[in-house]
């Protein structure tokens, strides 16, 4: 049996998990190279810390630690090893009132083409950056699946929805559903390959300052992967969020407009064999 290269997506992703393996310094037991920067990130992003105040804390940890260890020496070097994993993000700026997003054959406009809002805020100045009214964060969800085909505790279970024994007239999974079968019917050609991916989507709004604030409402998006068990698609780990609709209003039904990055990829990934319902 001849076995595959890996891609390079894949080799610099799978470069990275070998620093796992590797210890903080000759003799550590606690912690690999990766699994502290991992941890000193979420510090960062829990507490709110500055980059400087990020290089500080670092700055004086590799004082205390043995010499010779792998501890990134600031967050530029940090940021830099974590890329592989492919946590990016893009952002779209938005109109404010969720008319349109100003992407693609859009990006290039200044003002809304249905209720004429300006895109930007007005400049205070000279030389200032333009800043827009609204923005949308949109992490992409290919990278993110082709992880669950990479990692080995994951790829065993993308065939799972397919396999499982079902128990006639009982529902423990999406799978078990009508709907589902119903699908699978229509499209003999995607239930035919266990691996193609199937997601859920769902989303609600809530406010992030709590009810005894001004209203302020706030959108995560989350997909849901549903070739896992019943046990594994519900975990936080295994819950994609893609994007977080920005307040401080609902986009009522306008938030199709803000599914539109998310639709892009998945038609791609469609058209290109990837098959994703």
């Amino acid at each position: 049996m001849v076995e595959e290269e890996p891609n390079a997506y894949a080799a610099r992703f799978f470069d990275l998990l070998k620093d796992s393996d590797e210890p903080l310094w000759d003799g550590c037991t606690n912690h690999g190279k990766l699994s502290a920067v991992a941890q000193v990130f979420t510090i960062k992003t829990d507490h709110g810390f500055s980059e400087a105040g990020y290089d500080k804390i670092i700055e004086w940890t590799r004082s205390i630690l043995p010499e010779g260890n792998r501890l990134k020496e600031n967050f530029y070097v940090a940021k830099s090893m974590m890329k592989p994993f492919g946590l990016g993000y893009q952002k779209i700026n938005m109109c404010p009132n969720f008319c349109m997003l100003y992407y693609l054959e859009n990006a290039k406009m200044t003002e809304c083409m249905t209720c004429g809002h300006s895109r930007y805020k007005p400049k205070i100045g000279r030389g200032k950056t333009l800043v827009a009214y609204k923005k949308l964060r949109y992490f992409p969800i290919t990278p993110r699946l082709q992880r669950l085909f990479m990692s080995l505790r994951t790829a065993e279970h993308m065939t799972w929805h397919q396999g499982h024994d079902a128990v006639d007239r009982v529902m423990v999974h999406p799978s078990d559903g009508e709907a589902w079968k119903l699908f699978n019917s229509v499209h003999p050609h995607f239930s035919a390959e266990s691996r193609d991916v199937c997601l859920g989507l769902c989303t609600d709004g809530f406010n992030p300052f709590g009810s005894f604030v001004a209203p302020y409402s706030c959108w995560p998006i989350i997909l849901t992967v549903y070739n896992l068990p019943a046990g594994m698609c519900i975990r936080l780990e295994l819950m994609f969020l893609f994007t977080v609709i920005p307040g401080p209003n609902s986009p009522g039904w306008n938030i199709d407009v803000c599914l539109r990055p998310l639709i892009d990829e998945l038609a791609l990934l469609w058209s290109s064999g990837n098959l994703i319902i």
